[in-house]
């Protein structure tokens, strides 16, 4: 039998999928991260009366045999507070430990913040990373969000409202000029979406913020490599003869670099093995 993870809502009820509801309906056991925050949605739902239980980080190590043991006869679905379930939430581990015992996994396709702020962003996603909830000290995360800059990619990340505030000074003081966008509430009715420096999204925050945060923070642009004088191509070439490299690797190496087509340097380290031949037998 299969242990399915099923997405649930961020906030709108009407984001289930059929394909979740049939699962929810269909479970002989429903894994959560907080049997009560559950019971409330599968109420809504019109799906009480199902059989619950609890898997977070606190009991993970307790339950998960109990639960992969159901999961060899039965349909065991699991879910989370809101969203997909193993992302910065209990889940992985039970994937992890699913799979050398041949147990079938499905996972059905759902909400994600993550996702959701990536998209809304509008920043450059040919590639981006999930960072997860900010490091939790000062220091930490100025030294994440310096990385994040440098790493010449979009980063998405969760915060805690309580939190939130530091987390944008921090951002603020290793780069004050950063584009970021923060989605607060997503789905919900008094969702927000602000766009803006650090100090900008901060002071459109109410005071205090509350709710649900994801944030994407835009990489730094990234500097243009400088092309090489004509003075400084000429002195690489010369060592690189000097050293006994051939014309051919030279001019390909130096195009590698961005200092020209391979054609003409190729012509122009010729022309310099052509000159010191020359001058050694003047």
């Amino acid at each position: 039998m299969p242990l399915i993870f099923v997405a649930t809502p961020l906030g709108n009820l009407r984001d289930i999928t059929l394909r979740s509801l049939d699962a929810l309906r269909d479970a002989d056991l429903i894994v959560a991260e907080d049997t009560r925050v559950a019971r409330r949605l599968l109420s809504a739902l019109d799906l009480p009366g199902r059989e619950l239980a609890s898997y977070r980080e606190q009991n993970a190590a307790a339950a998960t045999a109990k639960i992969l043991e159901r999961a060899r006869t039965q349909r065991v679905v699991v879910v989370s507070d809101a969203g997909m379930p193993g992302i910065s939430d209990p889940g992985s581990e039970l994937v992890a430990a699913a799979r050398p015992l041949g147990i079938e996994i499905e996972a059905l396709p759902g909400p994600s913040a993550a996702i959701g702020v990536a998209l809304l962003s509008g920043f450059d996603l040919r590639r981006f990373t999930f960072e997860g909830f900010a490091p939790r000290t000062a220091s930490a995360r100025r030294a994440a969000f310096e990385r994040a800059l440098a790493s010449g990619c979009t980063t998405l990340w969760y915060e805690s409202p309580k939190r939130i505030a530091a987390t944008l000074r921090d951002l603020e003081s290793v780069a004050p000029n950063a584009r970021l966008f923060l989605l607060r509430e997503y789905t919900k009715r008094f969702e927000q979406q602000i766009l803006g420096s650090p100090a900008e999204v901060a002071g459109a925050l109410p005071d205090p913020p509350r709710g649900e945060i994801a944030f994407a923070l835009e990489a730094a642009p990234q500097a243009e490599p400088r092309a090489p004088t004509l003075a400084e191509l000429e002195a690489a070439i010369d060592a690189a003869l000097a050293a006994g490299e051939r014309i051919s690797s030279i001019a390909r190496r130096l195009a590698a670099a961005g200092a020209g087509e391979r054609s003409e340097l190729y012509a122009r380290a010729s022309a310099r093995k052509a000159a010191a031949a020359g001058r050694s037998t003047g």
